[in-house]
């Protein structure tokens, strides 16, 4: 049966407004909780970046709902060994209720350091000796490691929870999906894109979980709703690759220029047509995912629940 959850995004909202989302998701029935491992939002008009690891800690403390990274990038900004030590924590004060989305990441937040921002093979091939040392590490065993682009010596973590942390591998085209199905506990995209999920599941993702959501703006006024969308998420609808190529937010914000309200409008569900909310994300269910996470931009954050309480979350569970 397909879980839905409630996306934070860390770009958009202070850590108060997302404790308080959270709370009101397990309240308005959400079932598990996503959010955002981000250093820089995607332009200025979203205007937040707080710590993703302290945030898993403080949610931990104010709701009972699993919690997963979507996603963490973990091969520059911070050592995999680093990002061992913050997933083990996480799993425990969780009370195993963390799972560790990754993925091969975005120079926007990545090149911060100075580091070089390699290809996308190059990232791809970073990712899976990352994953390798994490899980090694996970173990709670000291562990050395020499490899291509990571060296660890006599790294132990000693405080690891009682059950491995899954890893969820993300993934938008086929070699991400194909390296997702080899080294992943689960696979994490944002479309509902039956062929990929195919890809992950012939390469060795099998029955493991799929999981991955839309954003939405709920709103009494439609028009409005859309303008919202297009002030504060127009980097949705850039194409190709320039999401993980452009350095810095104001490069976003330059090439977001060419995103128009029809576009918007076109794509993203706005308003407070029920069927259409239940529509978009029965999309992902039909497509074969086991986890659908929704998010809604903008402030009007009660409305949203209220509405999804009462409206969609039970048009989606057949009551």
């Amino acid at each position: 049966m397909t879980r839905y959850g409630y996306f934070l995004a860390s770009e958009e909202f202070s850590p108060a407004d997302m404790l308080e989302q959270a709370r009101a998701a397990e309240q308005a029935g959400f079932d598990c909780l996503a959010i955002s491992d981000h250093f820089h939002p995607w332009t200025g008009e979203q205007g937040n970046s707080p710590f993703v690891w302290t945030m898993i800690g403080a949610l931990a403390q104010v709701t009972s709902l699993p919690v997963t990274t979507f996603v963490t990038c973990p091969t520059v900004r911070m050592h995999p060994a680093l990002n061992a030590q913050a997933a083990a924590t996480a799993g425990v004060i969780t009370d195993n209720r963390f799972r560790f989305g990754v993925g091969s990441g975005e120079a926007l937040n990545e090149h911060i350091l100075g580091d070089v921002w390699p290809a996308v093979d190059v990232r791809l091939e970073m990712l899976e000796e990352a994953v390798h040392v994490i899980r090694d590490l996970l173990t709670g065993e000291q562990v050395t490691h020499r490899g291509r682009h990571y060296t660890v010596e006599n790294a132990r973590l000693y405080t690891t929870p009682s059950e491995p942390v899954p890893i969820y591998v993300s993934g938008f085209g086929p070699k991400a999906a194909a390296l997702a199905g080899r080294i992943g506990d689960g696979f994490v995209t944002m479309t509902p894109d039956e062929e990929l999920i195919s890809q992950f599941r012939s390469a060795g993702g099998g029955q493991k979980p799929v999981l991955g959501g839309l954003k939405v703006c709920w709103g009494t006024d439609r028009a409005q709703a859309v303008k919202t969308v297009h002030r504060k998420w127009p980097t949705q609808f850039l194409p190709g690759e320039l999401g993980q190529v452009l350095p810095d937010p104001a490069h976003f914000e330059q090439a977001s220029t060419l995103v128009t309200e029809e576009t918007v409008a076109d794509q993203v569900v706005c308003g407070d047509d029920a069927d259409e909310h239940a529509s978009a994300v029965s999309a992902y269910t039909e497509a074969g995912f086991d986890e659908v996470y929704v998010g809604q931009i903008g402030p009007e954050q009660q409305g949203f629940f209220a509405f999804y309480r009462a409206e969609v979350l039970p048009r989606l569970r057949g009551a």
